[in-house]
C-alpha cells in the first residue's frame, strides 16, 4: 500500500474514514444549503440577509468557543467511541429537524438560529472526542498519516459537497424546500459514521482509561498546557492563524467583488482553488513518515502568513487564483503538524482536554477576528483584509517562538488527576524548535 494511505491498513480506521467521507460531504452540502436557506428567508432585505448570514455563522461556532473546555472534560470522562455515537445522533437530529421544518413550510428565522446553535453544541462536544479517538484506532508513526488522511477526507468533501448541494438545490426548485431536502440528506449522512463506529472491532482499539470526575479537571487541562512550552507555542501560533488568518472566505469574497469586480461564479472558483491546495497539503502531510517537529509548525505558519500578504498584493484575479492554492497548502501543513504533535506528546488521560483547548483557539477565535478584519476592509479597503490578517499571523507565530523557544517546563505539575509517576511522561525537548 502507498505510504500516503498506510493507516488504511487498519480495519477500524478504514471504517471510520469511509463514514467520515460520507458525513463530511453531507456537512459541506448543509453549509451551502443553510446559507441559501437564510438568503431565501430574508430575500426581501439585502442588509437583513447579510446580517442573518453573519448571525447564523456566529451561532454555529459560538458553542465551540464557549463549551470546548467542558467538551474536553467529557471526552476524558467517557469512552470516546460511545461519546461519538451520541454526538453524531445529536447533530443528525438537529439537521433532520431543520430540513424537515423547511420542507413542510413551518420554518421561522428564529428556529433556524436556534437549531443552528443546537447543532453547534453537538459539534463542540464531537470535535475533541473525534480528534482524540484517532489515536485509539491507529498507533505510533501511522498516527500522523491518519491525521493527514482525516484532513484529506474533509477537503475532498469540501470539493464535492458544495457542487452536489448546488445541483440538488437547482433540481428541487431553488427555494426553501430545496434547501430543506439537502439539509435533510446531511442529517441522514451521520448514520454512516454511527454504523462505522458500531461495526468496529473493539478488541483492536486501545482505549484510554476513563478519568474519574473531579471539579478541577478544566483547571488541570489548562495547567498541563501552561507547564508545557512546546504546547504553548503551538496554541499561540494556532490562535493567531485561526483568529486573524483564517477569514479567507470573507476576504476572498471582498477581493473578488470589490477589487477584481467579478461575480458569484468567479468567487466560487476561488473556494475550489483554495480547497485544491488544502487537499494537497493534507495528502503531503499524510505521506510524511515519522513524527512532525515543531519547526514544521512554525515554518508552515510563517509561510501561511506571508502567502496571505502576497495574495493581498496580487495585481489581477488570475494571479490571485493561481497563488491561492499555496495558502491552503501551507495552512493544512501547519494545522496537521500541530494536531499530530499535540496528540502524540500529551498524556492520554488528559488528551481530550488538551485537544479541546487546541480546537478552541483554532476554530473559536475565527468569530472574534472576523469583525476586526471586516472593519479593516471597510475602512482601508479589501486588500488590507489579507495584508493585515497575514501580517498579524506572521507576528503572532514569531511572538510564539520568542516567548516559548528554548524554555523548559515551568516547574512540577501537581495534580491528583494524573497517575503518580506519569505526570509529564511525554518528553519535552530542551529546545522546542530545532
Amino acid at each position: 500500500m502507498s505510504p500516503t494511505f498506510r493507516a488504511l491498513r487498519v480495519r477500524n480506521f478504514r471504517l471510520y474514514a469511509l463514514g467520515g467521507v460520507i458525513s463530511n460531504t453531507g456537512t459541506w452540502m448543509q453549509r451551502v444549503a443553510q446559507d441559501w436557506l437564510v438568503l431565501q428567508l430574508f430575500a426581501t432585505s439585502a442588509a437583513g440577509a447579510s446580517t442573518a448570514l453573519g448571525v447564523t455563522t456566529g451561532l454555529q461556532f459560538l458553542p465551540i468557543l464557549l463549551l470546548s473546555p467542558y467538551a474536553g472534560v467529557v471526552a476524558d470522562l467517557m469512552p470516546k467511541r460511545r461519546l461519538l455515537i451520541l454526538t453524531q445522533l445529536w447533530m443528525g437530529t438537529s439537521s433532520l429537524a431543520l430540513g424537515a421544518l423547511a420542507i413542510i413550510g413551518h420554518l421561522q428565522p428564529w428556529l433556524v438560529f436556534a437549531l443552528v446553535f443546537v447543532f453547534g453544541i453537538g459539534a463542540a462536544f464531537d470535535a475533541p472526542a473525534r480528534q482524540a479517538f484517532v489515536s485509539e484506532m491507529v498507533a505510533g508513526d501511522d498516527l500522523s498519516n491518519a491525521v493527514g488522511l482525516n484532513s484529506a477526507s474533509f477537503n475532498l468533501a469540501r470539493l464535492v459537497g458544495p457542487a452536489v448541494a448546488g445541483l440538488l438545490i437547482a433540481v428541487f426548485g431553488g427555494g426553501v424546500v430545496a434547501s430543506g431536502v439537502v439539509i435533510l440528506l446531511n442529517g441522514l449522512s451521520y448514520l454512516a459514521v454511527i454504523m462505522a463506529l458500531r461495526a468496529m472491532d473493539t478488541r483492536s482499539l486501545t482505549p484510554v482509561p476513563v478519568t474519574k470526575p473531579d471539579t478541577g479537571m478544566i483547571r488541570d487541562g489548562v495547567a498541563y498546557v501552561w507547564h508545557r512550552p512546546d504546547l504553548m507555542l503551538i496554541l499561540t501560533a494556532a490562535f493567531f492563524a485561526g483568529t486573524f488568518g483564517m477569514n479567507y472566505q470573507m476576504t476572498s469574497a471582498l477581493m473578488a467583488t470589490q477589487v477584481y469586480h467579478m461575480g458569484a461564479g468567479e468567487y466560487g472558483l476561488l473556494g475550489t482553488t483554495l480547497a485544491v491546495g488544502s487537499l494537497t497539503g493534507a495528502l503531503l502531510s499524510a505521506r510524511r513518515a515519522g513524527r512532525p517537529r515543531l519547526k514544521l509548525v512554525v515554518l508552515a505558519g510563517l509561510a501561511f502568513g506571508l502567502i496571505e500578504i502576497a495574495l493581498g498584493l496580487m495585481p489581477s484575479y488570475l494571479t490571485f487564483a493561481l497563488v491561492s492554492p499555496l495558502l491552503g497548502l501551507s495552512l493544512l501543513i501547519m494545522l496537521n503538524a500541530a494536531n499530530t504533535t499535540v496528540q502524540l506528546s500529551v498524556h492520554p488521560m488528559i488528551r481530550g482536554r488538551v485537544m479541546a483547548l487546541y480546537l478552541m483557539v483554532v476554530m473559536g477565535g475565527t468569530p472574534l477576528g472576523a469583525p476586526l478584519i471586516g472593519w479593516i476592509g471597510a475602512t482601508f479597503g479589501a486588500r488590507w483584509t489579507l495584508i493585515a490578517g497575514g501580517g498579524v499571523t506572521v507576528l503572532g507565530v514569531a511572538l510564539a517562538v520568542m516567548l516559548f523557544h528554548g524554555l523548559g517546563r515551568r516547574g512540577p505539575l501537581v495534580t491528583s488527576r494524573l497517575p503518580e509517576g506519569e505526570r509529564f511522561t511525554a518528553p519535552v525537548a530542551a529546545t522546542v524548535v530545532g
